[in-house]
């Protein structure tokens, strides 16, 4: 176990859940095994629809393909590590694959909240201007913005990670997470990481606040533009329409701009209680997005039952 001293730290201890008691080993990194096999096979079951199904080949779905991309990379990112601190105990990162670990957090996380961005523009132009659709938001262009996106998406994370990297790091190298992030990174810096934090802060604010803005208005012009036209009835009808993404985007923005938030006012938790809430809005929404696509997108849902349905059916011919 690693021990806090003076001299300049060369790697990190993941500590994972704080105080989970090591007969629990076991249990966590099963349970931990499980969401990261669970959030492959549902992602790539999607990414293989859309490959094999060309009636999914529509601009709703090319953003869903680029968000199924980003929570495989995000749960492959974060969550083989801690799985083999408690299957294997091997808890120690160097300190340079932790830096590279955090940036790979905040730079998908980033690419994350800007494709909930395009899901949001998707249904604001299809229902609120339906006639104009087709004309602005082709495949061609939803693969354009999707491309900037990955590149833009880059910066905020690549500026934190850069400034962070050189701070002293001289006390303890007990990380207080199950994996390597800006907050529980910075904290064990022997020098003040106010001047480090704020703008960090300010990165994570415009990240998920500017798309987060935008999204609001969007669904709040769709109720208004369907009240106009059928009164609460139709709202109803679209806003079971638009559930799915809403659902997802929920699940993403609340917690995380929570957690910020309280972390930089001053409202204080335990370890183990922040560790779980990050650990829920992390790895959750990777794995339950895709039952979401099954049971609230037609098109997807359709596109499975057929699959299925043909593979059932040579079986049922032999017998």
């Amino acid at each position: 176990m690693p021990q806090e001293n003076l001299s300049v730290v060369s790697e990190f201890f993941l500590n994972g859940f704080p105080g989970l008691y090591p007969e629990y080993y076991g249990i966590a990194s099963a349970v931990l095994f499980l969401v990261y096999f669970l959030t492959i096979a549902g992602n790539v079951t999607i990414l293989l629809l859309f490959a094999t199904d060309q009636s999914l080949h529509k601009p709703m779905y090319y953003i869903i393909l680029n968000l199924c991309a980003c929570d495989i990379l995000f749960s492959s990112t974060t969550l083989p590590k801690i799985i083999s601190k408690y299957w294997f105990q091997s808890a120690t990162m160097s300190f340079t694959a932790c830096f590279v670990q955090m940036y790979f957090v905040h730079y998908l996380g980033s690419v994350n909240s800007c494709i909930l961005f395009l899901m949001a523009l998707d249904r604001y132009l299809a229902i609120c201007h339906p006639f104009r659709y087709h004309q602005i938001l082709k495949n061609s262009t939803i693969n354009i913005l999707s491309v900037l996106v990955w590149i833009l998406a880059k910066t905020g994370p690549l500026m934190i990670v850069i400034r962070a990297y050189p701070l002293p790091y001289c006390a303890s190298n007990i990380i207080n997470h199950c994996y390597c992030n800006h907050i529980s990174i910075t904290v064990l810096a022997c020098t003040n990481r106010a001047p480090y934090a704020i703008p960090a802060f300010s990165v994570a604010m415009v990240t998920l606040l500017g798309p987060l803005t935008f999204i609001i208005f969007s669904y709040t012009s769709i109720i208004i533009a369907v009240h106009k036209k059928a009164g609460w009835q139709g709202c109803q009808k679209s806003l079971s329409t638009c559930s799915t993404q809403l659902i997802i985007i929920c699940l993403y923005y609340l917690p995380r701009c929570f957690v910020y938030l309280s972390s930089n006012v001053g409202i204080k938790f335990s370890p183990e209680i922040q560790v779980v809430i990050v650990m829920l809005y992390s790895l959750c929404p990777p794995m339950i997005n895709p039952l979401i696509y099954c049971f609230r997108a037609k098109d997807i849902r359709e596109s499975l039952w057929k699959k299925l349905n043909n593979r059932t059916r040579p079986q049922n011919a032999q017998i």
